[in-house]
């Protein structure tokens, strides 16, 4: 509605019987999963192995010609599992009174989290895959270290997360490649020597554009002594040359 208020438009009716090319593609019998025959067992089979790419499918399948069919992922899955091995979460739920034990809780799906976040325990390469994921799907683009430990800290948790972070975007080779550094070196800091005596180095600076004066000056001469740090403002007119200065 925010994008269709900026224009001067007319909404006029197109009978179906007249936009028969639209019509024909919302009434294709094999545009919809209601339609999947129980006959087709080849798709069926190519639903189930999409269970390899991370996410888990069940199929229901009646006497009609309808089939059923529920996505989720199995990241939660593979955590809980991991979480009943894992002896960090055993020591800390032994120990309920403890800093870690506080801090560990189980939700109703049955997942130990740390505080509000998932604990991902250091088994069966979960953090690994959760790295990857953050960094290099499509839809992030290779966020350097600050990004995307803010990301992950929001979601999951873990001992030395900042750390592993780190490392994992310091070692992928896309951003080396991509986020090289161009410039060289620059080397030393190169300090200014320290004047030995007061007055023995000086900086100028004047400020301009000020309301002129009854005796003329419009702008002020400053001079500071690099030593001690004093300073001299005179009022001097734009109109002077080098030698009126010295």
């Amino acid at each position: 509605m925010e994008l269709l208020k900026d224009y001067d438009y007319t909404i006029l009716y197109h009978p179906g019987k007249a936009n028969v090319v639209a019509d024909a593609l919302s009434r294709k019998s094999m545009g919809s999963l209601a339609h999947i025959s129980i006959g087709r067992r080849s798709l069926v089979r190519e639903i189930h192995s999409l269970g390899d790419i991370g996410v888990r499918l069940e199929v229901a399948e009646t006497n009609a010609l309808l089939a059923h069919f529920r996505v989720r992922p199995i990241l939660m899955d593979k955590i809980k599992e991991a979480q009943s091995k894992d002896e960090f979460v055993i020591k800390a739920l032994e120990d309920p009174q403890g800093r870690k034990g506080k801090m560990f809780t189980k939700g109703i799906d049955g997942v130990l989290r740390y505080g509000t976040r998932l604990y991902v325990p250091d088994g069966d390469g979960l953090r690994r895959e959760i790295l990857e994921e953050a960094h290099m799907a499509a839809y992030v683009v290779h966020p350097g270290a600050t990004k995307m430990y803010q990301d992950l800290k929001e979601v999951y948790w873990w001992e030395g997360l900042k750390r592993d972070v780190a490392e994992f975007v310091s070692k992928c080779l896309v951003c080396q490649q991509v986020k090289v550094e161009h410039q060289k070196p620059a080397g030393l800091l190169q300090p200014l020597p320290v004047p030995e005596w007061k007055w023995e180095h000086i900086a100028m600076d004047f400020v301009t554009g000020l309301p002129r004066t009854s005796g003329g000056y419009d702008s002020i001469w400053i001079i500071v002594d690099r030593l001690t740090k004093s300073a001299h403002f005179l009022p001097v007119k734009t109109t002077y040359r080098a030698a009126q200065y010295a």
